[in-house]
């Protein structure tokens, strides 16, 4: 019986704009492992109906028009309601390109002014239409001044429907995740992060996992995901990117990767070239 075809999903990228990525999917059934972006993710729910869940709350339906904002390195999965299908888009901003704009308009900000108190999920007409007017313009072979200026404009939007976090996590837990985060490759075994925070491992666990939503390991995981993802573009070996990442195989990489992404490493570069090669036409 021959194999139905996955559904069709696009990604942007530009050189050019090496601050921002974006995402189209249709009629995906495909599920994510919590996982974290690290930058701030906004996404749009265009049909269908879908599940937004995140650490420590009860799960928060989601439905066409809606529009959803996550902090960077919050970690969350936003997967169709079960036995549905759902078509989605996505952008991905860098956080220190939203500070340095902050600075640009003379409203200086550091990452704790960039991060609301929770993610925000609402239906908003106006901002759901912007989102798939700078979208549409994204996927278009439209000039990159012209694409910066909507995507300025556009996080201006966003922005300013952000708060300021109230709730701060333990400095060593902050830690620990600028460590995961540099040094992604890197074994970190529980008794050396437990060191680092000057706690023992069952409290290390325990309160890493109830403030991110990951254990440790889960979230270095997550960390090669992210570090693969900016990589795969100039990859020549999946095996050897896979090996510099820390991974056992590059079975176990393609395994963890598409259990975040949803597609292969390898889907996933065809993807980006596809979207860099269509967007210099």
């Amino acid at each position: 019986m021959p194999r139905r075809p996955a559904p069709p999903q696009h990604f942007w990228r530009d050189p050019a704009l090496p601050f921002a990525e974006s995402r189209r999917a249709q009629q995906s059934r495909a599920c994510y492992r919590p996982h974290s972006h690290p930058a701030l993710s906004i996404g749009t729910v265009d049909a269908g109906s879908s599940i937004l869940l995140l650490p420590g709350q009860p799960a928060h339906p989601l439905a066409a028009g809606d529009v959803v904002v996550i902090p960077a390195h919050w970690v969350h999965s936003c997967n169709p309601a079960p036995g549905c299908a759902w078509s989605y888009q996505m952008l991905y901003l860098d956080e220190a390109w939203l500070i340095q704009l902050f600075a640009e308009a003379d409203q200086p900000a550091g990452p704790q002014q960039l991060v609301p108190a929770r993610a925000l999920w609402q239906n908003d007409p106006l901002l759901y239409r912007a989102f798939c007017e700078l979208n549409t313009l994204l996927f278009s072979p439209a000039p990159a001044e012209l694409k910066e200026a909507q995507l300025i404009d556009f996080a201006g939007l966003v922005i300013r429907g952000l708060l300021p976090a109230t709730q701060q996590q333990p400095d060593w837990v902050s830690l620990l995740q600028q460590q995961l985060r540099a040094h992604p490759a890197e074994p970190w075994p529980l008794a050396e992060l437990a060191g680092l925070a000057g706690v023992s491992r069952y409290h290390l666990v325990r309160t890493f996992k109830s403030r991110t939503g990951l254990t440790p390991h889960a979230y270095l995981l997550d960390c090669r995901i992210n570090a693969a993802r900016q990589r795969l573009p100039d990859c020549s070996s999946l095996a050897q990117l896979a090996s510099e990442l820390g991974f056992a195989d590059q079975s176990h990489f393609v395994h963890a990767f598409k259990q975040r992404v949803s597609v292969t490493p390898g889907e996933y570069q065809r993807l980006q070239s596809c979207a860099i090669s269509c967007n210099t036409l």
